[in-house]
């Protein structure tokens, strides 16, 4: 794709890198083909091509965004499904991030959507404020039907029926390995998941540990910065991501770490995306370094030889997080992981396609989300499982809103198949 930046326009990194990503667009439209976007709206608009258009005009001609703009940009999920399937490169995830931050500081959004976007980013990446919003949410989840707009109806709905209680795993702490030390890690334990779901993090520690690692949770460290970051409150994101990256530093300097676990692969890809976030900043070393050890749990997990488990007897529909298999590129590992655990591992049909939850998107686009949603549950529900697995506490969240089929994360079934307890998901055994 040709672009006209200015030299002045290119003295700015973000529009610099704009320009490279933009570069690298040859108009071929295979994004399209697995764009859940386009596949639900049919808009050429609303397909990544249609988007980058849009955001190079926008950009080049350093112009107002426009309400047109900003709507199809925002009904981006982020999935990356698009740089799974370019032929040529193209790191749309950069190029839409960039987007938004632009849009934040240059549009003035309607009172209603400043309004929804700043309660998010006051409640969701803090788990104490998200758990008194989850309380007041489960009193009026039974009046959501009454609310006049969608996406407060969708913030009652999404609401889970009980709160799980704190957990002090996630203080932090050192938890020593089962027997030999193999290696030391730092758990991240975020913040919409430490209010959720806390069955997650406990998991992941007794697992580890039994496979012979210290696991550290570290002082400063919470949330990765992500749901900020994606509405394109820069600074918001990155104050977030700053107090991870001297967190781990300081451990890395300290008794030393072998990696950054991270069992929400929504945080993970933009985790290892903190040596492009401070590239031009004071930190750049540092983030680089961390991202630079930063892994999914299930990539920790394939070189700690899970010990290979009896059948279990149980069929496990494993759906893929968007976040885990376009932006961090793994896709066998989890399930491979299951298999030799003892599991049936079966995949519902365009296992590529979102599952409509991307952060606060089922917030924000519940429309769309909605319809993503029930297209995810009838391919997973039509593979009849005893049990669902993911990667990602949002889309955890999301498919468990839509059937009646427990929910699991895959480090809870691995943490139960080498000796931890039932997931609580699953009930009793009759």
């Amino acid at each position: 794709m040709q672009t006209n930046f200015t030299d002045d326009q290119l003295k700015d990194p973000g529009t610099a890198r704009a320009n490279q990503i933009l570069r690298t667009c040859v108009h071929c439209g295979f994004c399209t083909a697995t764009c859940p976007t386009y596949q639900v709206l049919g808009d050429e608009l609303d397909s990544p091509r249609g988007r980058i258009y849009l955001i190079k005009d926008m950009l080049e001609n350093e112009r107002v965004p426009d309400e047109k703009t900003v709507k199809h940009i925002d009904r981006c999920l982020s999935c990356l499904a698009c740089m799974t399937t370019c032929p040529s490169g193209v790191h749309y995830m950069h190029l839409v991030d960039h987007a938004r931050d632009y849009i934040e500081k240059h549009y003035d959004r309607p009172w209603s959507d400043r309004a929804l976007r700043w309660v998010l980013a006051r409640i969701l990446p803090y788990p104490t404020r998200f758990r008194v919003a989850l309380l007041g949410a489960k009193i009026g989840r039974p009046f959501a039907r009454l609310m006049p707009d969608a996406r407060l109806r969708a913030m009652l709905e999404m609401a889970p029926k009980q709160i799980p209680p704190v957990s002090r795993n996630d203080d932090p702490q050192s938890f020593p390995a089962k027997g030999p030390r193999r290696k030391r890690v730092a758990l991240m334990t975020g913040c919409a998941q430490r209010a959720l779901n806390t069955d997650i993090n406990d998991a992941t520690i007794r697992l580890l540990t039994r496979l012979g690692c210290e696991v550290v949770v570290a002082k400063g460290a919470g949330c990765c910065g992500a749901l900020t970051h994606h509405m394109g409150k820069t600074d918001e994101s990155h104050a977030t991501a700053e107090k991870n990256i001297r967190a781990w530093t300081a451990e890395i300097e300290g008794d030393g770490l072998d990696a950054v676990v991270i069992n929400t692969s929504g945080c993970g890809t933009t985790v290892k995306d903190y040596g492009h976030m401070f590239r031009n900043t004071r930190l750049a070393d540092q983030a680089e370094r961390v991202a630079g050890i930063a892994m999914d749990v299930s990539e920790l997990l394939k070189t700690l030889e899970i010990p290979e488990g009896a059948p279990q007897g149980l069929k496990v529909a494993y759906h893929a997080a968007c976040s885990l298999q376009h932006g961090q590129k793994i896709k066998s590992a989890p399930k491979d992981l299951l298999k030799r655990a003892g599991f049936e591992v079966v995949e519902p049909a365009d296992s590529h396609l979102c599952c409509g939850s991307a952060g606060t998107y089922n917030l924000m686009q519940p429309e769309i989300s909605k319809q993503l949603k029930e297209r995810k549950v009838r391919t997973l529900e039509v593979k009849a499982p005893d049990v669902i697995a993911a990667g990602n506490i949002g889309c955890m969240m999301q498919i468990g809103s839509g059937t009646e089929i427990p929910v699991v994360h895959s480090v809870e079934l691995l943490d139960w198949a080498t000796g931890g307890p039932r997931p609580r998901a699953l009930g009793q055994p009759s």
